[in-house]
């Protein structure tokens, strides 16, 4: 069994990744965390969680959890994250970490980005980016994941073997993306009350969103091109969810079947990912590790859909999709 801790349970992502945990047969959690002083039981802040684990909420240090937890699970807000994750790591543990903290590989970028300093910039280039689909035999064995972004999991998805095949051209990618409220976090803000919400489609971030340049490195890095991708992200008033329509120019004469047929190719033997004839939607995918994916081709362009749980594939689900790689279980274990 390996003990596992969550740092910063009280948000939708740990209340997710711990119905999750709760399922795979080699795992114990141990230690729960919560940076204010009271302790209120699991039950109290996740009433779905109700006799399924007696735990209580802990202001504890690094050293405190790493003395209960073999693997921590990171969702801290970023800067406040590599901080803990450094001694933690230092301790023996190992971190799939949630934040933006170990996603970009240069801390200027990242500086640029957040506005604050790396914490711990000497780590920004050695760690595993958490996207097995592209990185999975890196993942296995490491001791330091970063798991991806909600929107980049869904449009790198959708992009990377396209890009890789050289079948769309990587310059002029335009990335439209909306997202359940879920997605911006469960801490009360002004926008997210149900009156300005509901019944309300909202871009935001135009032009300065902070996961542009993590989509534009991923892709740069693991195609072998240089993007500089114009990403666009829309608050949609639904709980949870997230599509991603792509637009890109198509490389020369190659047909709409090619372009599936690309997708359908690399994606064969995935088990979280599902190429489609059809139009994905986000209710196919609620509650599941699943991505689904399609492309057109519009004119001179291909035009790329994909649909994902944001909490699930974008978060929570894919963290434990990289534990089990990372200890060597069965990749879908706790998520089929």
């Amino acid at each position: 069994m390996i003990r596992t801790a969550i740092l910063g349970a009280t948000g939708y992502t740990a209340r997710d990744l711990l119905d999750l945990l709760l399922r795979h047969p080699q795992v114990q959690v141990t230690a729960l965390t919560t940076r204010q002083d009271s302790q209120p039981h699991v039950a109290e802040v996740h009433p779905s969680l109700r006799g399924r684990l007696d735990l209580k909420l802990e202001n504890l240090s690094p050293a405190q959890v790493a003395e209960r937890a073999d693997c921590v699970f990171g969702c801290l807000p970023h800067a406040a994250s590599a901080a803990v994750v450094s001694e933690l790591l230092e301790a023996g543990c190992r971190v799939v970490d949630f934040s933006a903290d170990y996603r970009l590989d240069d801390p200027q970028i990242y500086t640029h980005w957040y506005g604050v300093e790396h914490p711990d910039p000497g780590r920004m280039a050695q760690t595993v980016y958490g996207l097995p689909e592209l990185y999975r035999d890196s993942i296995r064995g490491a001791d330091l994941v970063a798991n991806p972004g909600c929107y980049p999991t869904a449009a790198i998805l959708a992009l990377a073997p396209l890009l890789k095949a050289g079948v769309i051209e990587p310059r002029g990618i335009v990335i439209d993306a909306k997202s359940g409220v879920s997605g911006a976090g469960r801490s009360a803000k002004p926008h997210l009350h149900f009156p300005e919400a509901n019944e309300n489609l909202t871009p935001y971030g135009v032009g300065e969103h902070r996961h542009t340049p993590e989509i534009d490195l991923i892709l740069s890095k693991w195609c072998g091109v240089n993007t500089n991708v114009v990403f666009t992200p829309h608050l949609i008033p639904m709980d949870r969810g997230e599509l991603v329509t792509a637009y890109a120019d198509v490389a020369s004469d190659v047909s709409a079947e090619r372009l599936l047929e690309t997708l359908q190719e690399y994606y064969t033997d995935e088990p979280f990912v599902r190429v489609l004839a059809g139009i994905p939607g986000t209710k196919q995918v609620a509650n599941t590790n699943f991505c689904d994916i399609t492309v057109r081709r519009v004119g001179d362009k291909a035009v790329i859909v994909s649909a994902i749980d944001n909490l699930i594939k974008g978060a929570s689900g894919a963290a434990v999709q990289n534990f089990n790689l990372m200890y060597e279980f069965e990749e879908t274990t706790a998520l089929l």
